[in-house]
């Protein structure tokens, strides 16, 4: 991508942040992956009601770079190159954070890893998962309208589409099935970065 793009799309999306909490001494990233549907966004949310920290929802910053998103693999390509850069400029300026987003394959998680490391941040990695039949249900519910919470597109048809894509996360993590209670991880994670 050219050097003018990316940084014009990473102010753009600095900009869909609003106001932005107070920086800190020692920032910490919370990389949240999971397939559509398992409830990353919730999880994400309940995590954010105890700890101040920026969810960069990848939903979300999609559609504040593109208003019609067709989810091809350049459109992708090019809202990941910029998420990275405004990862990593939010934890240089002291800003803690969360990011939603699938991050199935461990390539994809290499990056977050590199910028966690070369910052010298704390990254906690957390996976989040659901039996498919609750994610069957939520997504159709999603799809119906009954619960429209989070900014996702994504359907069933997507889900089974990207389930094969996922990859083992060779890091230490937590793992959460949203279907049951999330506050014992909520609660572990929470005392990690508290550490």
């Amino acid at each position: 991508m050219e050097h003018t793009q990316l940084v014009s799309d990473v102010q753009r999306l600095m900009e869909s942040l609003g106001q932005l909490p107070d920086p800190v001494a020692e920032p910490a990233f919370i990389a949240v992956s999971g397939l559509p549907g398992t409830g990353k966004s919730y999880f994400c949310r309940r995590l954010a009601e105890r700890l101040p920290f920026i969810i960069l929802e990848s939903d979300t910053l999609r559609k504040a770079l593109f208003s019609s998103p067709c989810y091809s693999s350049q459109e992708s390509s090019r809202l990941f190159q910029a998420c990275h850069r405004l990862i990593e400029e939010l934890l240089r300026r002291g800003l803690s954070l969360i990011l939603d987003a699938t991050n199935l394959s461990e390539g994809h998680r290499e990056h977050l890893y590199s910028i966690a490391d070369h910052l010298d941040v704390k990254l906690v990695l957390v996976r989040v998962d659901a039996p498919p039949w609750v994610v069957q249900e939520r997504l159709r519910d999603r799809r119906e309208g009954v619960n429209s919470a989070g900014n996702s597109d994504a359907d069933w048809s997507v889900y089974q589409k990207m389930k094969p894509s996922v990859q083992k996360i060779s890091r230490k993590h937590y793992t959460v099935d949203s279907s049951r209670d999330i506050t014992p991880v909520l609660d572990k994670i929470v005392r990690e970065v508290s550490r």
